[in-house]
């Protein structure tokens, strides 16, 4: 029996890889870029707002290739990776004093989405400097926010795209598989929450997730449109509590197996994190199983 073949959601066959095959051969000058937009054409594997998927499946080729079922044209632009690491990491100038004040002395605290703004970049720094994971570029659906106060940074927030597969979550939902690919897309994941090393603002980072609570999806049916139902992440226990999480009312569902978001192998090389679900609507079981 042939082995199911899954990456990035997708179930791909023989036919599948076959036409990649020829597309590659016939398209081989032309460069990677073409090649996945030509193929992501082909598939009409776009987002739910129309985009096109293809930054899913540049991935999703760079990932066959290493598991050698072919070989993409070389890379036509190689930038250092120092360069590449300065326009993206480095930190903007910032005001590092100490904010040590109860929230209602700091009071308005505003979230502002960034994400194609000028305040960007200051966003990719503080994550790259003061979060232990660092910054890595998001592929697919995602909005980066900072929370200000009189114009000064005290957090950052960024959403994306759910885990394929969580097993507490999925079963807390109750959705057979064919329903969890065709509705993954109605849950968001608080991918990154960062509280600025030098920011002592008691109850600060609960108030943030209420007020994104209220804020995150109306943007992202803004942008991408259509509202998530569902808001999810993911907690290193070795490292942190959750307990802004849980003042903020999440759900604290179990922890995970430990497997990492890609491990299709019951290889379990992560440390296993807490998962915490947030409901935006009280009929989010019914939404997902329809």
């Amino acid at each position: 029996m042939e082995q199911k073949l899954i990456i990035r959601g997708r179930l791909l066959t023989t036919s599948d890889i076959s036409f990649i095959r020829s597309l590659i051969k016939e398209h081989w000058d032309k460069g990677r870029t073409f090649i996945s937009r030509e193929l992501s054409r082909h598939w009409n594997w776009v987002q739910h707002n129309g985009s096109s998927k293809d930054m899913a499946c540049r991935e999703l080729l760079r990932r066959l290739e290493a598991k050698g079922y072919f070989q993409l044209p070389p890379k036509k632009i190689r930038r250092p990776t120092r360069t590449r690491n300065k326009r993206y990491y480095t930190v903007p100038e910032h005001d590092h004093s100490p904010i040590e004040k109860d929230l209602k002395h700091i009071s308005p605290v505003t979230i502002t989405m960034v994400r194609w703004s000028e305040y960007e970049p200051l966003f990719n720094g503080l994550i790259q400097a003061y979060h232990y994971l660092g910054y890595c570029q998001t592929v697919g659906a995602h909005l980066k926010y900072i929370a200000f106060a009189q114009k000064r940074p005290l957090a950052c927030l960024s959403w994306g795209a759910a885990a394929w597969k969580v097993s507490c979550r999925d079963q807390f939902i109750s959705w057979p598989h064919d329903l969890r690919t065709k509705n993954l897309h109605l849950i968001i994941n608080n991918t990154r929450f960062l509280i600025l090393p030098w920011v002592k603002v008691p109850c600060l980072a609960s108030h943030l997730l209420s007020l994104s609570t209220k804020i995150v999806p109306y943007d992202w049916q803004k942008i991408y449109g259509y509202s998530p139902f569902l808001l999810e992440t993911f907690v290193d226990r070795e490292r942190f509590l959750g307990t802004c999480y849980k003042a903020a009312n999440w759900l604290n569902l179990g922890t995970t197996s430990g497997r990492g978001k890609y491990d299709r192998y019951n290889k379990k090389n992560k440390p296993p994190k807490t998962v915490f679900l947030y409901p935006l609507n009280r009929h989010f079981r019914e939404i997902l199983n329809r």
